[in-house]
């Protein structure tokens, strides 16, 4: 089980005690469990649903305390029964693991980036069936697992979907490998061709228009507010599947937090009016979770520290993983996992 247990890996921030092994799982907090040295390692490499905890946000160009979402995503579990009534389904089934947070350095920034890549490959080669799930962070957290993904299946393209306000494509010359900058980081490190980048939900004033020229240059794909909530937003996500189906052989869905609007989610550094609503994203998020090629998400840029009093947003947060999780959990149902 050593193996399992990267030394870039901390355990879980936050462990809820089960004090009945045999009793029947009814709460999230029954059902994911932490990767300890005595899980079965047959058993934990067939997990269905791997969670991993990414605590940084030192590299936010927003004042973010999105490194602390791990933990409050953990213990908002208890809050949340496995069983989901609008689809009639019961996400316990499945088997979670979660195996920790991925270890930070108090200041070196580059360090963290790097054992975020070497923690991704590892889970990856680890659990090369298994759906991973990393709850961030900022958003420079999803260069670092996407990179790490490559390490781990060299040979498989990798496409992305993007739910976001921005296009996060600035210099990297300028910026260094922020928040603002993990497409472009991915694009020119060649780990993705840029038409195999899916954004939706741009809007209004908070992208430069370099960098959509920039984007048109290295054509990426993009979809505004207007025009998905015109198209629709399971068309529109609908539409990007298909089109990334066809180009490479597994989805990467990376979910920025401040695409929704700022009447949403309150605990978000860099949210915005006029963005998705609660509804909207949930949906478009469980229509690329039934998709066979998506393999990968992460949740990024979510802040407990500006939350309100009931944690509203991480409540989104973890509403958000568990609509994942039951379109996974679909895919089952419907004989379309592989």
């Amino acid at each position: 089980m050593s193996s399992f247990l990267h030394p870039k890996l901390n355990p879980p921030s936050f462990v809820w005690v089960k004090t009945d092994e045999n009793a029947e799982i009814s709460k999230v907090h029954e059902w994911i469990r932490p990767l300890t040295i005595d899980s079965n390692p047959d058993q934990a490499r067939r997990a269905d649903i791997v969670v991993v905890g990414v605590p940084l946000s030192r590299s936010s160009i927003s004042p973010s305390g999105a490194s602390e979402f791990p933990d409050a995503f953990r213990r908002s579990w208890k809050g949340f029964t496995t069983y989901n009534i609008e689809d009639d389904v019961d996400l316990a089934v499945l088997t979670a693991l979660d195996v920790g947070d991925v270890r930070m350095h108090v200041t070196d920034i580059h360090r963290c980036h790097d054992n975020i890549v070497e923690a991704s490959a590892t889970i990856h080669r680890n659990f090369p069936s298994s759906i991973v799930s990393a709850i961030g962070g900022d958003h420079s957290i999803t260069a670092m697992m996407v990179k790490g993904l490559q390490w781990g299946k060299p040979k498989e393209k990798i496409g992305i979907i993007q739910f976001d306000t921005h296009f996060n494509l600035r210099s990297l010359a300028e910026n260094g490998p922020s928040n603002g900058t993990p497409m472009r980081n991915l694009i020119e490190n060649g780990v993705i061709e840029g038409s195999n980048l899916y954004n939706i939900g741009l809007h209004g004033f908070f992208n430069t228009k370099d960098l959509k020229q920039y984007a048109d240059q290295l054509g990426v794909n993009y979809f505004t507010i207007r025009q998905a909530k015109k198209k629709g937003i399971e068309e529109t996500v609908s539409h990007c599947l298909k089109e990334l189906e066809k180009k490479v052989d597994l989805i990467y869905l990376t979910v920025d937090m401040d695409v929704l609007d700022i009447a949403y989610a309150p605990g978000v550094p860099a949210s915005t009016p006029g963005g998705m609503t609660t509804a909207e994203l949930l949906e478009g998020v469980r229509i690329a979770a039934l998709h066979p090629k998506v393999k990968a998400i992460d949740l990024v840029c979510l802040d407990p520290l500006r939350d309100t009093q009931t944690q509203q947003t991480v409540k989104l947060g973890t509403t958000i993983f568990l609509t994942f999780v039951t379109g996974v959990m679909l895919r089952k149902v419907t004989g379309t996992n592989n």
